[in-house]
Parts: structure tokens; C-alpha cells; sequence
């Protein structure tokens, strides 16, 4: 059965995956921008922005290990967009343009039905409504027997965690302090549902630290 793996998520030293006062101008939050400093540079991202540069090295091959054998993808609607409640209409498409960096099947998790949307380069987004193992089991069947990665948000991923269906997750911890916002592992206790760490690697501008699924 193909795994459900969690990549490149970024959280500060005391846990928070975005800083406090989130908007639609300031999605991570003051602060949030910071998590990512690993990140924005690699080669990776700069693909994913139409760009041909990027650094090497330790931060691009966790960077790049993230889409190695992914064949579809969960989101919560928060990771989709800032509208709460009912969608008022279809205007809103995603925060990443008309050709998102997913270019395969998205499953949206929400309490709000919506057609699938398709968008430029394969992206297309599913919104699923009937809880996060259906909407696992939809993207297993997707991936056609590839991974299937987990991006987020922190809601989510608890919810996934909670239930032991993550197989492994890669943590980059910022050496910054955002002292509020959306704290990854509250009220978890990550030992007793069987994750261990089983990677660590300690770089300058993030800590890489993979948790892998007890059998």
C-alpha cells in the first residue's frame, strides 16, 4: 500500500507552524515568513517558481525528497485558501495562481461541497467531505500506487498524527521564536502513537528531523 508522507513542513523552536495575526495578506502569520528560510532558495522552490537556479546540497535533497514518488496530495481548506464557512461562489482558486506546483490530483478536505477544479499543469483540486480517511483512501486510489504527501495545515496533520496514518513526516525547525500562532504538536504525545525520530540533521538555517511510523 503506497504511504502517507508529510515533507519540508517548518515549524519555529517552540512549535509554531505560522506566526500569530494570519490575514489574507500575511498567510503565515507576522513572523511566518522566517520558517521557510531553508526552503526559498533551493533549487526545488525555484523550479516550482519558473525559475532555473537554486542552491545544492542538504537543504534541496530534503527539499527534493518530497516529490520523489508522490502521485496525489491532501490539503486542509485552510492550506487552500482563507474562506470560512459555505464558499460564497467559485472565485476563489488557490493561493498559487492558475498553474499550482501540485500537477496531479489535490484532495481538499472541508464540511462545504464544491466541484473539482481543475487547473493549468494536471492540478485538480478534489473537496472531499466525508472526513480524512476518505479522503485518503480517494488519493491511494489516485496515486495509483505511489505516496501520497500530507501538506498540511497544522489541523490537519494532528488529525492524521492522532490517528496513526502518517508513515513519515519531515519537520524543519527554524532557529527563530514566533511565541503564538498554530502550535504543530499540541496536546500530542507522539511516543505513545508510535512515531520515533529516525533522522536528524542539523543545519544552519533548519533543523531536519524525520519521524517515521512504529510498525
Amino acid at each position: 500500500m503506497s504511504r502517507l508522507r508529510i515533507h519540508a513542513f517548518s515549524i519555529s523552536l517552540d512549535g509554531y507552524a505560522a506566526g500569530p495575526d494570519q490575514n489574507l495578506d500575511n498567510p503565515l502569520g507576522r513572523g511566518g515568513e522566517a520558517l521557510h528560510e531553508w526552503f526559498v532558495p533551493t533549487h526545488t522552490f525555484q523550479r516550482m517558481s519558473g525559475k532555473k537556479e537554486g542552491t545544492t546540497g542538504i537543504d534541496e535533497n530534503f527539499a527534493a525528497r518530497g516529490f520523489d514518488n508522490i502521485g496525489a496530495w491532501i490539503l486542509g481548506r485552510n492550506m487552500f485558501g482563507p474562506v470560512r464557512g459555505p464558499w460564497p461562489d467559485q472565485s476563489w482558486r488557490g493561493w498559487w495562481g492558475e498553474n499550482p506546483p501540485y500537477h496531479g490530483p489535490v484532495f481538499v478536505l472541508t464540511n462545504h461541497a464544491r466541484p473539482s477544479l481543475e487547473m493549468e499543469g494536471g492540478t485538480v483540486f478534489h473537496f472531499v467531505t466525508n472526513g480524512i480517511e476518505a479522503a485518503l483512501s480517494s488519493a491511494r486510489e489516485a496515486a495509483d500506487g505511489r505516496d501520497v504527501r500530507l501538506g498540511g495545515g497544522s489541523a490537519t496533520i494532528r488529525q492524521y498524527l492522532n490517528a496513526r496514518l502518517v508513515d513519515e513526516m519531515h519537520i524543519a525547525i527554524a532557529p527563530i521564536l514566533l511565541g503564538s500562532g498554530e502550535a504543530l504538536f499540541a496536546d500530542m504525545d507522539l511516543p505513545r502513537l508510535g512515531y520515533e525520530v529516525t533522522e536528524y540533521v542539523p543545519l544552519e538555517k533548519a533543523s531536519h528531523i524525520v519521524l517515521s511510523r512504529r510498525t
